[in-house]
């Protein structure tokens, strides 16, 4: 599994269960999906998660076939 695939599983996770916590527990467990979402979102414009970060020094791989050579 790569790093993007890993990013996208685990947030999908989290607000999953916090949308399951919420139903079952408290309605303040909705702040984890927000917050998740949040994260999420930001990364998409400034190209950072903390996420990524970590499993990348944990070694996971890259997607290597989206990346282009230049001719």
């Amino acid at each position: 599994m790569t790093v993007d695939r890993t990013v996208r599983l685990v947030v999908g996770l989290v607000v999953a269960l916090s949308v399951l916590l919420m139903w079952i527990h408290s309605p303040a467990w909705g702040w984890v999906a927000v917050i998740a979402a949040l994260s999420l979102a930001q990364s998409a414009f400034s190209g950072t998660c903390p996420l990524s970060f970590l499993l990348r020094k944990l070694g996971m791989r890259e997607n290597r076939c989206a990346k282009h050579v230049e001719q």
